[in-house]
């Protein structure tokens, strides 16, 4: 009888991690959707790639993009927030090497100030702080191979081919149809050849923050849309998030010390801690962490929860990464 109730307490387990993982309900209405679009910048290549992002019910804040900030709150004390009145996309460019060639990584982040509570629909992921990480891959001629996608925790990873990858370089056994990201469905490759003015178009899923879908646009269209209100969004260095201003001075957006090294300040995931922690091994499963250099923070950038994973997954090392999940470049 015991074991009949364990098993019946591990299938609610499961249930309640699953439906945490993936939202099946509408979307709210609305006549006009937000898009966060960077600010242009002639001749640059991480302004010409940069992202934009297409965003739902705006008139919730914590629906909106916002700027990673800090001040003294009442007590005296540090509290570092995400402003959504000030929206800002960073950016930080990386290069790695395989056996192939050589490659660039465009890498552009955004932040949200919160996935709110909530019960039904169940928030696994509620916390403060939230942020999407998106990578696109370049060869040694500048053409787009890999669209790479994140939650700033590592969580809800997807890697998305474009028609300028070599059929060679896909995993083997690769499928012509939807990717399955814990019940998103994101396109399986996504052509920049033929549109005029390519823009990577990130449809986010409101309140929980998810990547819920992908596709180029004419970046033009966007602005000339009755359908779009775009918010020219200011492109700034990944490294400002470690020096954001306070009272004079300035202070990090990740903990630079303790067993928080390397996360996110605030964003401690209590639902992800408490339903995933021991299966990951990870108290701070779920918060949301620096990414950049691999030598500053202790911490990897891990996508896949099986801890024996936990280094050949880090997106940190951006060749071991693909290799782990099967890509061939």
């Amino acid at each position: 009888m015991a074991m009949k109730n364990l098993v019946k307490i591990f299938i609610v387990f499961l249930a309640v991690v699953a439906s945490g993982c993936a939202h099946h309900w509408s979307l709210p209405a609305e006549k006009v959707h937000t898009v966060y679009v960077a600010n242009p910048d002639e001749g640059s290549l991480l302004s010409e790639y940069a992202p934009a992002f297409l965003t739902y019910d705006y008139r919730n804040d914590y629906n909106r993009i916002g700027k990673p900030s800090a001040r003294i709150n009442g007590e005296g004390k540090e509290k570092i927030y995400v402003d959504p009145e000030k929206p800002a996309i960073y950016y930080m460019e990386k290069t790695f090497s395989t056996e192939k060639g050589k490659y660039t990584n465009l890498i552009y982040r955004v932040h949200f100030s919160k996935v709110p509570f909530s019960i039904i629909p169940f928030n696994l992921t509620t916390g403060n702080n939230v942020g999407i990480i998106v990578v696109i891959t370049l060869d040694e001629e500048n053409h787009p191979l890999l669209v790479t996608t994140a939650n700033t925790c590592g969580c809800y990873m997807a890697i998305v081919p474009t028609t300028y990858l070599p059929s060679e370089d896909l995993p083997e056994n690769w499928k012509e149809e939807p990717l399955e990201v814990y019940g998103e469905d994101l396109p399986w490759k996504l052509d920049y050849g033929e549109i005029k003015n390519p823009t990577l178009l990130i449809h986010v899923r409101p309140s929980v923050h998810r990547v819920m879908d992908l596709e180029i646009v004419d970046g033009k269209s966007l602005t000339h849309s009755q359908s779009f209100r775009t918010i020219q969004t200011p492109l700034e260095p990944m490294d400002d998030l470690e020096n954001i201003p306070l009272d004079g001075g300035t202070t990090s957006f990740f903990y630079d010390h303790g067993p928080e090294e390397g996360h996110v300040k605030n964003s401690l995931k209590l639902w992800e801690t408490l339903l995933l922690g021991l299966i990951s091994w990870d108290f701070f499963v779920g918060a949301d962490k620096a990414y950049g250099d691999s030598e500053k923070y202790d911490n990897p950038f891990y996508t896949s929860l099986k801890p024996w994973n936990r280094s050949a997954s880090d997106m940190r090392n951006f060749a071991r990464f693909l290799k782990f999940w099967g890509w061939r470049l």
